[in-house]
C-alpha cells in the first residue's frame, strides 16, 4: 500500500499499539488520508515494517513505563515537529473468573489497558494543547457490558473510558478533544486467540467460534479492523470538532440487544417472499 505524499501541515498522529489489529489499521488508514503516522508499541520488528509500508516513523516503547512514554513523545516531537492526534491502542485480555484470576493478570491487565492512557495523556497533553489537536482511546464493549471471566480486561477498559472522559472535561477548554471508540468484537490477533480458546472445547473452528460469538449481534458477523479505526480517525478529524467526551460504540449494534430476551432466542431474521 502507497501512502498519500503528506506536506508540512499534515497532521501527525501517534498511534500506541500499532503493531497489530486495530492500531495497525489506524496507521494504515491515516497515511491513506494524508496524515504522517508515529508507530509506538512493545515489539519493534512489526512496527519497523508497518512504518516502511506507510512512511511513518516506528517508536518500540513500553506504554505501562513512564519513563518510556515521556521519551515517546519527545521523541515523536523531535521526528515530526508537532503532535495533533493521540490514539491509545495498547490493550491485552487476560481472562478468568473472579476466584481464579491472579495477581499478576489483574496487574497486567490494569498496566496495559488503563495506566498506560493515563501515561500518554499526561506526556502528550502539552503537545497536544499547542495544536487544539486530538486524543482517541480504544475501549471496548466489555466496558460498558459485564460478562463472566472479564473482571480484569472489563475493569480496565471501564476506567480508561471514564480516564479519557475526565481528560475531556480538563483540556477541553484548552481545545483539546478526548473521545472513546468501543469496539465490540474485531478480527485480531488478540481476538482470534480468543476465539481459538473459545471454540476449542467444542471443537469449532476461529471461524465457526466468531459466528457463535457474534450470533445475536444484530449485523450477525465481527468487525474488520478498518472499520474501527475509520471511526478513530474521524473522532481526530475536523468532522468532529464538537465531539468531546463521547464512547463511540462500533459493535454492530451489539450494545443496543436486550439480555433478558437472550433466552428465548429472540431473533428477527429478514424475511423473503
Amino acid at each position: 500500500m502507497n501512502a498519500r505524499p503528506t506536506h508540512p501541515a499534515a497532521p501527525v498522529h501517534l498511534v500506541v499499539g500499532a503493531g497489530s489489529g486495530i492500531g495497525a489499521a489506524v496507521a494504515r488508514e491515516g497515511a491513506a488520508g494524508g496524515a504522517r503516522i508515529a508507530l509506538a508499541g512493545r515489539r519493534a520488528d512489526p512496527l519497523r515494517r508497518l512504518a516502511e509500508e506507510c512512511g511513518g516513523t516506528a517508536h518500540p516503547a513500553d506504554a505501562t513505563s513512564p519513563a518510556e512514554v515521556r521519551q515517546l513523545v519527545e521523541d515523536v516531537l523531535a521526528a515530526h515537529g508537532r503532535l495533533d492526534g493521540l490514539v491509545a491502542c495498547a490493550g491485552v485480555m487476560r481472562a478468568a473468573p473472579l476466584r481464579e484470576l491472579t495477581d499478576e493478570d489483574w496487574e497486567s491487565s490494569l498496566a496495559t489497558n488503563l495506566t498506560s492512557v493515563f501515561l500518554l495523556a499526561r506526556a502528550a497533553l502539552p503537545a497536544l494543547e499547542d495544536t487544539g489537536g486530538a486524543m482517541v482511546t480504544v475501549g471496548s464493549v466489555a466496558g460498558l457490558r459485564a460478562a463472566p471471566g472479564s473482571a480484569a480486561y472489563a475493569a480496565s477498559k471501564a476506567g480508561a473510558h471514564m480516564l479519557t472522559t475526565v481528560v475531556a472535561a480538563e483540556a477541553g477548554p484548552r481545545g483539546v478533544r478526548a473521545n472513546t471508540v468501543v469496539p465490540g468484537w474485531t478480527r485480531s490477533e488478540m481476538a482470534d486467540a480468543e476465539m481459538a480458546a473459545f471454540g476449542a472445547p467444542s471443537g469449532l473452528s476461529t471461524e465457526d467460534a466468531y459466528r457463535e460469538a457474534t450470533a445475536l449481534v444484530p449485523q450477525r458477523r465481527p468487525a474488520a479492523p478498518e472499520e474501527v479505526a475509520r471511526a478513530v480517525l474521524w473522532l481526530l478529524g475536523p468532522g468532529a470538532s464538537y465531539v468531546n467526551g463521547a464512547a463511540l460504540t462500533v459493535d454492530g449494534g451489539t450494545s443496543t440487544v436486550d439480555p433478558g430476551y437472550v433466552p428465548l432466542d429472540y431473533r428477527l431474521e429478514p424475511r423473503t417472499g
